[in-house]
């Protein structure tokens, strides 16, 4: 990969941390474990449609995930690749917009007008992931790629930060339902549009090592090869199976909650708040902790949190409990989205990223399925406490099979390309 100078570094730093701070601030209007689960509530939405919303955004991104690796196996101009599939998320967020703004529909099919915009919204994330990687891995250095990774989503936090109070003042105003969720629709529009043309400013270097052409069927004999040989990456897939049970939990803590005690709708832009303060003190601490000392140890700690954020809403009877829920689930994350991308890199070594991180979310896809589909199922007929405890015990398998079945990849300084044929 090619060497950036302390300067060029910084300045691709200071480009990322203003486009993730600009979709932290939009995102923070469509959150899928706080503000989504309760409008989809509101509209009048199954419960299993309720606690699908973060595992269905996981799998739908999934999709098209290899698609996009293979179509961008070529690619020769990163920065306008990378702006390319950021456009694909402004259509169906315009239409979210446009649709509760304008034709405000009301009634007990009012939740399908959303979930069709979030399906495409959803596949349009799946084409960014694989080029978007590739991008950034393209314009770090990897000895700091941790600490610039974390520092980024330290940094989307604070945008979130800002945005969570903008989501409370927005749902305290006179707006009726569902006109205030469309105007939070045209502020996501705004920041996602912003944080795109932000690419235009950074600095990347072309690749150091000669770049040659490869056939999509090239392309599927590295993955099956990568799946056949790459023992300790295939332990890593199979530890993540357990944790996909955490995706129907995120999306049920704001109903349960609301359902025990029936707090207003603007505590979402204070479950907000808390959540990205957490997420950003955690990313910085994580990747810098990954830099030092492997990113398989920030990642674990994600774990915890996640089954300390289950542990308080199995145990709260206040609101403080229920705010720690989400201060859990935000250190949760800011450790996961840093840890997990960094640890693709590390596994991929001199592979293709791209294909490794289509491979993570593709091979998942099916068991966060079946995840929030026996949950979802189980839901409307068993209490919420049996259903955390069955949670909290697939999560905790797969933090043993973490801790003590994977290996670092950082243990190995220059990992073979598992990539190429035998």
């Amino acid at each position: 990969m090619p060497d950036y100078s302390p300067a060029e570094e910084r300045h691709n730093l200071i480009l990322n941390c203003i486009h993730e701070f600009t979709w932290g601030f939009g995102i923070a209007f469509h959150s899928t474990y706080a503000l989504i689960p309760l409008f989809l509530a509101r509209l009048g939405a199954p419960h299993l449609v309720i606690a699908s919303v973060a595992g269905v955004f996981s799998i739908l991104m999934a999709g098209p995930e290899l698609i996009s690796a293979g179509l961008g196996r070529n690619i020769r101009n990163y920065k306008a690749a990378v702006i390319g599939v950021h456009t694909l998320v402004w259509p169906p967020v315009f239409f979210m917009a446009f649709i509760f703004t304008v034709l405000t529909p009301t009634g007990p099919g009012a939740w399908l007008f959303y979930y069709a915009c979030f399906v495409l919204y959803s596949l349009a994330v799946g084409f960014i992931i694989p080029i978007w990687s590739g991008f950034l891995h393209r314009v770090t250095n990897r000895r700091t790629r941790g600490s610039f990774i974390g520092i980024s989503f330290a940094l989307n936090s604070l945008g979130g930060f800002i945005g969570g109070w903008a989501v409370k003042i927005v749902f305290e105003s006179s707006l009726p339902f569902p006109r205030n969720f469309g105007v939070g629709f045209w502020i996501l529009l705004a920041s996602v549009v912003t944080g795109t043309l932000v690419f235009l400013g950074y600095r990347v270097k072309d690749e150091d090592t000669p770049v040659h052409h490869r056939t999509l069927t090239a392309v599927w004999q590295e993955t099956r090869n990568i799946l056949r040989r790459h023992r300790n990456f295939r332990r890593y897939l199979i530890s993540r199976i357990f944790l996909t049970a955490n995706y129907p939990a995120m999306s049920l803590y704001a109903v349960y909650a609301q359902e025990k005690f029936h707090f207003a709708l603007s505590e979402a832009g204070v479950f907000t708040v808390i959540q990205v303060v957490a997420f950003g003190l955690a990313s910085t601490l994580a990747g810098k902790l990954g830099d030092r000392q492997g990113h398989k140890r920030s990642f674990s700690l994600a774990v915890v949190a996640y089954v300390a954020a289950l542990i308080m809403a199995l145990f709260a009877h206040n609101m403080l409990m229920v705010y720690g829920i989400f201060l859990f689930m935000g250190v949760g994350q800011g450790a996961f989205l840093p840890s997990s991308l960094n640890l693709v890199y590390d596994f991929a070594g001199a592979g293709d990223n791209r294909i490794y991180m289509a491979l993570v979310d593709t091979f998942l896809a099916p068991f966060t399925a079946l995840s929030i589909l026996v949950v979802g199922l189980l839901v409307n007929s068993v209490p919420y406490a049996p259903l955390f405890w069955g949670i909290g015990v697939s999560l905790l398998v797969g933090l043993v099979l973490l801790l003590f079945w994977v290996r670092d990849p950082r243990h190995r300084q220059h990992p073979p390309d598992y990539s190429l044929p035998v």
